[in-house]
């Protein structure tokens, strides 16, 4: 933004933010954000400034920073342009057959018809603007010439957080433009092999990149999922697939009366089964639902082979100018079965571990060391001897552990809605072998063990130091050897969400990397080579989560380092990625056709690249890695185990944010921690944890002990950051948190709450009435009893800025704009605190008193006191001018008016803007928590 463009009266006020631009502490001991903050309120309480004047700075500063969102959206795909992505598709076909070993469809074949790469659509709670807003910014980084200026919002936020329902409409709208981009890449494939081989190129099927989801069957932290919700959703998937093929077929003037006829009953045939799932467990309706989805699978169709035959007829029997539509048809159809896109569940591991527990009586805790080799020993035993028992929807309704129902879930998907293609089986939180034998027991019990992909998410601290003893624990086991084997692939998931919150986001990537590469040598050492091994992450589309910050082609090599790549093909072993795109953020790089196409020509291009090892001084020097990144993990968890971290996350961070997805901020064994005070950072989910930090200014998890490590290794720190891709690739992530944080921003914050800060004001302050609010604050935050933590925790974080600082000269600043941001919104929460001071006393009205009152305010829980307040003062009282029968008496309307017209309302209205302003924030870093 030019603020130059401002009115002489703002570039007055904000001139301490614009001055002294890369100075990252405050000069001589005057803090320009709060200089700023300060010169702001004073033009509001001297009515300089209107709120309306505020508020409209705020959207041009939010406008501004969205406008950079869609430009960086723009370069992070390569750009957008359609006849630019045709060409990239088109390079890489013709390098897909420079690499074939001979020339032949068959090796063409080969090369394509392997699943190399998974686009997998979560839930995750990143749904942070309104959806026009978020279809704005597609279209916006869509175009060929960015825009100048966006269309004008009131406001960017939403009204309520999405359903279930709507998370699906949104991920399924993302999903099919996803596929019609992977109909692309197909296309691209399939053209170029017709071109080789004409006569025997529609024996063709490619699959390199299919989408899956897990949206609707994530019950990890959810409550809000029923099984009937999955089984609805999943038929709905299965719904759109066959929707879709009809009408990819009936574009054609291909002549398939019988191929249509079988799609139009069986499309007829699962809207009456999604009509007839039931809304609970209501056993008429559940029996009436199993009534018409058990007997009628030859008509719903059960994989999508049933249709391989026609499909292949009607290529054949088409005219030539419709064989490749109808095979890019086929191609997407066979990829993904019964489904617009694959299907992942996930559980978490405790879920598992209590299911085994009361059907095996294994009363010890497998986590405990001591009981570790007998309870595996236990499980190994009735793997043994395990006996499938039947399923029917009566068992399900009655099971009422997680895992159990789960479990049956999925049994019946594979049994009635799609028995062919595998269903992922996720469990968070693995940090023992004995969850993934125990998955494997439940499993077999239920008779499905052969349709699902167990897979270990590793994002603990103890799970990535010691992911390779899980494992091998697991492959220890003859049963799981066999059914890794039978089923032909071995699955794990990797978290940088909360691995980063807890060791750093640095440290994250570098214990992820080298777990890879041990469980590469477990492969090789159980003689595993034959089956293709899948690592999916979990990362979001922020620096917080994972995600790369400057290129898509950047986050693929970040996630899936060449150098590991490479070790997998030197030994044959077969490799699948699979990346998350997370609700709401992740989906607009899917937003338009054009950024959809954009995204899966990257995907493709990193597919297809020869892997030719590079030399590279982080594999080179491995000590130099080993130490440097466990510096940075040291840091960070003392940062995480600090007392001043969870007082400044919990002090009003919460409230900054809104509700941005359908799952709950807090764990479900921490809720009370949305509602007293946050003792520890585990009691809050990682999107949100890391959400906070943004708005308080500084990105300490991608940030907190990098300093430390620098320092001990400032020479190697400048050559390797020179030097070596692998290491530039991490620090990047640091150069874009560095870019959106200043400790400056980071110490206003803890100056608010800092009592000493306010008796300061009040010392200076030459108005009695503001001296009076000033002292009140003053006392009321002393009973929060949070500065003393506070200003030990700025130390920690300050001094290891410092010794970042003083190696890396050139790292990135934050600019004007964010600064701007924070500097407004420290100045409303000012004015409300101060407002609050002039609320009139009243007497405790169901436990609710001023001291709890004053409490709420100064954590910014502004809705729930405003609640009371409704109550406590009410206003608009109606007067009635009917006949009472008495002399008349005076009528009272609206007593308390002035109360809500100057304190009430002026609170309700900054408080939006302090939220609006947080948009602003998310915006210019680029992504939600």
């Amino acid at each position: 933004m030019d603020f130059s463009t401002l009115s002489p009266e703002l570039q007055t006020i904000f001139a301490p933010i614009l001055q002294d631009k890369k100075s990252p502490l405050p000069v001589e001991g005057v803090n320009p954000v709060v200089s700023t903050a300060r010169r702001l309120g004073d033009a509001l309480e001297e009515e300089q400034l209107s709120l309306a004047d505020v508020t409209a700075l705020v959207q041009t500063l939010r406008d501004s920073a969205f406008l950079r969102r869609a430009s960086r959206l723009h370069r992070y795909v390569g750009g957008a342009e359609t006849a630019t992505t045709a060409r990239r598709l088109a390079a890489v076909t013709h390098r897909v057959i420079a690499a074939l070993p001979e020339p032949t469809p068959e090796a063409f074949q080969a090369a394509v018809s392997p699943v190399r790469f998974a686009a997998v659509f979560t839930a995750h709670p990143t749904f942070a603007v309104s959806n026009p807003v978020y279809a704005t910014l597609a279209e916006s980084a869509s175009e060929e010439v960015l825009p100048e200026s966006v269309p004008f919002f009131e406001t960017h936020r939403r009204d309520e957080p999405p359903t279930l329902e709507e998370e699906f409409t949104l991920a399924t709208l993302a999903i099919s433009r996803a596929r019609d981009a992977m109909d692309q890449l197909n296309g691209a494939l399939l053209e170029t092999a017709r071109e080789h081989w004409p006569d025997a190129w529609t024996s063709v099927i490619p699959r390199p990149v299919i989408a899956t989801s897990w949206v609707g069957y994530d019950t990890d932290g959810r409550t809000d999922i029923g099984w009937w919700d999955t089984l609805r959703l999943r038929l709905r998937m299965k719904l759109f697939q066959l929707e879709r093929l009809a009408q990819q077929i009936s574009t054609t003037q291909a002549n398939a009366p019988a191929l249509m006829d079988r799609l139009h009953q069986a499309i007829a045939c699962v809207e009456a089964q999604i009509n007839a799932t039931p809304t609970g467990p209501d056993a008429e309706a559940v029996a009436r639902f199993a009534d018409v989805l058990v007997n009628s699978h030859q008509t719903a169709l059960l994989n999508a082979g049933n249709l391989a035959d026609d499909l292949d007829a009607a290529i054949q029997a088409a005219e030539p100018a419709d064989r490749l539509p109808l095979a890019i048809a086929r191609a997407g159809f066979m990829a993904h079965g019964l489904a617009l896109a694959h299907t992942h569940v996930r559980l978490n591991a405790t879920q598992i571990h209590n299911f085994v527990r009361q059907k095996l009586d294994i009363p010890d805790d497998p986590a405990n060391p001591s009981h570790r080799r007998a309870v595996l020993n236990r499980l190994n035993d009735a793997l043994d001897t395990v006996q499938a028992v039947p399923v029917d929807f009566g068992a399900l309704m009655s099971d009422p552990s997680t895992a159990g129902r789960l479990m049956m879930t999925v049994a019946q998907i594979s049994k009635h809605i799609d028995n062919e293609t595998p269903v992922r089986f996720l469990i968070a939180e693995t940090e023992t072998g004995y969850t993934l034998l125990a998955a494997l027991w439940a499993a077999l019990h239920f008779g499905v063990a052969d349709k699902v992909e167990i897979s270990p998410l590793f994002e603990t601290k103890e799970a990535l130091s010691n992911g390779d003893r899980i494992v091998e624990e697991a492959l220890r086991s003859p049963t799981w050897r066999a059914y890794v084997q039978r089923t032909g692939r071995i699955s794990f998931q990797f978290g940088y969400s909360d691995s980063g919150r807890y060791v750093g986001q640095l440290a994250a990537t570098y214990l992820i990397e080298r777990l890879r590469l041990k469980i590469h040598d477990l492969l090789v050492r159980w003689n595993l080579q034959d089956v293709t091994v899948i690592f999916f992450d979990t990362h979001g589309e922020s620096i917080g989560r994972g995600a790369h910050p400057f290129r898509m082609a950047g986050r693929l090599s970040y996630l899936s380092p060449r150098h590991v790549r490479a070790e997998f093909a030197r030994t044959g072993i077969a490799c699948r990625e699979e990346t998350a795109f997370q609700g709401g953020d992740g989906y607009v790089l899917f937003g338009t056709p054009q950024l959809a196409g954009a995204t899966l020509a990257t995907i493709a291009e990193n597919l297809f690249n020869p892997l030719h090892q590079e030399g590279d001084p982080v594999y080179e020097q491995p000590v130099f890695s080993a130490d440097f990144f466990s510096s940075i993990s040291e840091g960070m968890q003392a940062l995480v185990e600090a007392p001043g971290y969870a007082a400044l996350l919990g002090a009003f961070g919460p409230a900054l944010i809104d509700r941005t997805g359908s799952r709950p901020p807090a764990r479900q064994s921490a809720e009370a921690a949305t509602s007293t005070r946050l003792t520890h950072p585990s009691q809050l989910r990682a999107i949100p944890n890391n959400a906070i930090l943004q708005q308080l200014g500084w990105c300490a998890n991608t940030l907190q002990g990098l300093g430390a490590a620098v320092r001990r290794h400032p020479e190697t720190f400048e050559i390797f950051n020179t030097s070596s891709p692998r290491f530039h690739r991490a620090l990047d992530f640091a150069r874009h948190a560095l870019s959106c944080s200043d400790d400056r921003v980071l110490q206003s914050v803890i100056n608010l709450l800092d009592p000493g800060y306010w008796l300061d004001r009040a010392t200076a302050e030459g108005k009695a009435s503001r001296r009076a609010a000033f002292l009140t604050l003053m006392h009321d935050l002393e009973k929060l009893n949070l500065s003393a933590d506070l200003r030990t925790l700025f130390r920690r974080i300050q001094a290891d800025h410092l010794a970042l600082r003083e190696a890396w000269e050139d790292a990135p600043h934050g600019a004007p704009l964010n600064r701007a941001l924070h500097a407004i919104r420290i100045a409303l929460i000012e004015r409300i605190w101060i407002l609050a001071c002039r609320i009139p006393f009243f007497m405790p009205r169901g436990g609710f008193n001023r001291d709890m009152m004053m409490q709420q305010i100064l954590r910014l829980e502004i809705p729930a006191v405003l609640k009371e307040m409704v109550h406590i003062f009410p206003s608009g009282t109606v007067a009635s001018n009917l006949d009472f029968h008495e002399p008349r008496g005076p009528r009272e309307q609206g007593i308390y008016e002035r109360e809500h017209r100057e304190i009430f309302m002026p609170m309700q209205q900054m408080f939006a803007l302090l939220r609006e302003i947080s948009v602003g924030v998310m915006h210019d870093i680029g992504a939600f928590g």
